[in-house]
């Protein structure tokens, strides 16, 4: 891992989240508690799955370590899960694994690929059961979404369809720590990985640079708008909807 000086990057991160708390107004706020509950779900659900693919390749690390489960508690990294809150980008507690106790189905790097994997491809698969639930309730629950708490309940799970997209999107960027990067490597040839492996530093800190600077943003939202929209168009029109 990059092991930059901490304190200055912690620094950097605090003003990013005043920044952002001085800006918000109260439909901001509002807009925050509806978030709430898609971080805590999309957070639980993407660190489960790697800890269950772990497990499914024959890693008993993440049972050991009490992983295997979908409490909010057992995955959420303080800084992560508030950064994700309040700045839109962020990360759960990692699952440890140790890619030695894996069965010899696959290769330990292809392995190490699946469990990398196994985190976007929950956030994507809740995002799509998400949006059948959304469409469900305008289908054959109408009146009840034009109550308060219909209003409510549709919003929060309009966010959490947007925030497992999100989180989906972004650690599939090819850069370390992400999930990306795990599942780059499996695809790259010996000498590019082992340069990829000497510069691990450089791209720890190309990743700090994108991600302070909300660089991902450009890479991130236009994925995102255009995976929503595609969502929402597909299954609105197969419970008509739209």
């Amino acid at each position: 891992m990059f092991y930059s000086d901490k304190r200055f990057i912690y620094l950097l991160l605090i003003i990013m989240i005043l920044m952002r708390l001085m800006s918000m107004s109260n439909i901001g706020w509002l807009v925050l508690l509806y978030t709430l509950p898609g971080v805590l779900l999309a957070i639980s659900f993407h660190e489960f799955a790697h800890a269950y693919a772990a497990t499914k390749l024959g890693d008993d690390t993440p049972e050991n370590e009490g992983r295997l489960n979908l409490n909010p508690l057992s995955h959420i990294d303080p800084v992560g899960f508030v950064l994700l809150l309040f700045v839109g980008f962020g990360w759960g507690k990692p699952v440890q694994i140790n890619p030695r106790n894996f069965d010899r189905k696959y290769s330990m790097l292809t392995g190490e690929a699946i469990v990398a994997a196994a985190g976007p491809i929950m956030n994507f698969i809740l995002s799509i059961v998400l949006t059948i639930i959304y469409c469900a309730i305008f289908r054959f629950a109408n009146s009840f979404v034009v109550t308060t708490i219909g209003d409510i309940i549709i919003s929060m799970i309009q966010y959490a369809i947007i925030v497992n997209l999100g989180l989906g999107i972004f650690n599939l960027i090819p850069l370390p720590p992400l999930d990306g990067s795990k599942i780059l490597m499996n695809f790259l040839p010996y000498n590019a990985r082992q340069w990829f492996a000497e510069h691990e530093q450089l791209f720890y800190v190309a990743f700090l640079f994108i991600w302070i600077f909300q660089l991902s943003d450009y890479i991130v939202t236009p994925v995102l708008n255009f995976m929503y929209s595609g969502l929402i168009r597909i299954f609105g029109t197969l419970f008509g909807i739209l």
